[in-house]
């Protein structure tokens, strides 16, 4: 997780303190009050108390303070973090080999860099910095009682250990097992539903769409069965802080017992009572260790999405074909011979099939290509893609908003816009994949010819390379296979 997340230490280290200094000011409070309650039942002159009881409200106020400005300190640390994360994943995706990304859908993507990314950085606020705070918190307080009685100390690192160490452990390991089963589940839904997002009309024709959204419901209710599992033995660990503070206050009551005939009382009840803030700390362990499990799954799974997976090792190297001015080429082949991963490493624009289509106006759209074409030219193209008539009967023309973006046409109207993007751009080399899809059949053969005809859409000075499954008729292009 480190080197994703990359956190500051100096905020760390500040959150940590404020952490510890707060807990130790509970920890002070609870000593300082057995003693000030002792002390007051022996009726001394009320001077005697005084100091213990402004003690007293400046401990309750300085907890308060100083957990509070541990928040500040460890949010703030977990937020930058969290971009740190971000900006680091899509560093690696960017470089990463082409296969490894394209073979991605998007709802697994979204899935694991959305979540996982916030599961990476809940760590440092939920797990780091509260397994510091608790470390230090018990050597504090087993010194402490320590002095007092040995024994007592005894108990009380053994039941320390326990609600520290074992129940923090049993949580990790429940937590792991439902975790990964969850997180399957997990992707699988956000697959299925924006499958259905992005996909709905089309689904809809061919009567899939209800499929689609049981398929997302069953996913749903296997991740909320699977977080039941894990609830059982979570609980277990969860209550096991609450025993182990039983066992060490019995332990130092038993202690106190033994000392009563020696000890001043004072020094009894703040024996007896400082147990029960030293479990202060301890009680967030299980749910740190928890976090701590999900973090380490989200940062493998993050990791795995720039790894080629073993499929992709065995599959023959694609080399992208020698391209000379004015060409035209058509990567012709079946679903996942490789065509996209050609495209991917020969140098031009990229025609991708999921290509993103902005809420904005029309016009906007467009510009991503080339942010200084004029109206005119910006109609010519959506004219020759198809789409004159569409534009003049829009409401503002080419100032129309298409709300939701992708939503806001249809998957041939999609294409076609596109397409008119890639007619606008000035790159010498235009790299389409499957421009035809989602258009009839009759259309689809017609933009395709043109797009493979030098001097009918794209100039003939440009070179055009076209990813599809087959050619209908014959074209003078080179005709190459991805294997």
């Amino acid at each position: 997780m480190w080197p994703l997340l990359r956190p500051r230490i100096p905020r760390l280290a500040a959150a940590v303190l404020f952490g510890a200094a707060s807990l130790g000011s509970a920890f002070a409070l609870t000593a300082v009050s057995a003693w000030l309650i002792t002390r007051a039942w022996q009726m001394p002159p009320v001077l005697h108390l005084t100091v213990a009881a402004v003690t007293v409200r400046a401990l309750g106020i300085s907890r308060g303070l100083l957990g509070y400005c541990e928040r500040l300190a460890s949010h703030d640390a977990a937020l930058r973090a969290a971009s740190n994360a971000r900006v680091g994943i899509f560093r690696r995706l960017a470089s990463a080999p082409t296969d490894a990304v394209m073979r991605r859908s998007s709802g697994d993507l979204v899935a694991r860099i959305g979540h996982g990314v916030d599961d990476l950085a809940e760590v440092i606020v939920r797990a780091l910095v509260p397994i510091c705070v608790a470390a230090l918190l018990a050597v504090v307080a087993i010194t402490t009682v320590a002095v007092i009685s040995p024994p007592a100390a005894a108990v009380l690192a053994v039941s320390m250990a326990v609600a520290g160490i074992l129940a923090p452990v049993a949580a990790a390991r429940a937590t792991k097992a439902s975790e990964t089963v969850a997180a399957e589940h997990h992707s699988g839904r956000d697959t299925a539903a924006l499958l259905a997002l992005e996909h709905a009309p089309e689904l809809r024709v061919s009567g899939r769409l209800a499929g689609v959204l049981a398929t997302a419901a069953d996913e749903q209710r296997r991740w909320g069965r699977a977080v039941d599992r894990a609830s059982a033995p979570a609980a277990v660990a969860a209550a096991a802080p609450t025993a182990a503070t039983g066992v060490s206050v019995l332990g130092a009551v038993l202690a106190g017992i033994t000392l009563a005939s020696s000890a001043a009382p004072t020094t009894v009840a703040i024996l007896m009572l400082v147990p029960l803030a030293s479990f202060e700390a301890t009680a967030a362990l299980p749910g740190a260790a928890v976090a701590l499990t999900r973090a380490r799954i989200a940062a493998r799974r993050l990791l795995a999405l720039t790894e080629p997976a073993a499929e992709d090792d065995r599959r023959p190297v694609v080399t992208p074909p020698e391209l000379e001015p004015g060409d035209r080429v058509a990567v012709v082949g079946p679903s996942g011979s490789g065509k996209t991963t050609l495209l991917m490493q020969t140098p031009g624009v990229f025609f991708a099939e999921d290509a993103h289509l902005f809420s904005t106006t029309v016009r906007d759209n467009l510009l991503v290509a080339r942010g200084d074409a004029r109206d005119d030219e910006l109609l010519d193209a959506l004219r020759r893609c198809g789409l004159g008539r569409w534009v003049a009967e829009l409401p503002d023309g080419l100032s129309t908003v298409l709300v939701g973006g992708a939503s806001a046409v249809s998957a041939g109207q999609r294409r076609r816009l596109l397409l008119a993007r890639a007619l606008i751009s000035t790159a010498p080399t235009v790299l389409l994949d499957e421009p035809t899809e989602h258009l009839d059949a009759s259309d689809a053969d017609a933009i395709m010819a043109a797009i493979l005809t030098p001097g009918e859409l794209f100039g003939p000075e440009r070179t055009v390379v076209v990813a599809t499954h087959h050619l209908t008729e014959h074209l003078p292009v080179k005709v190459i296979s991805p294997t």
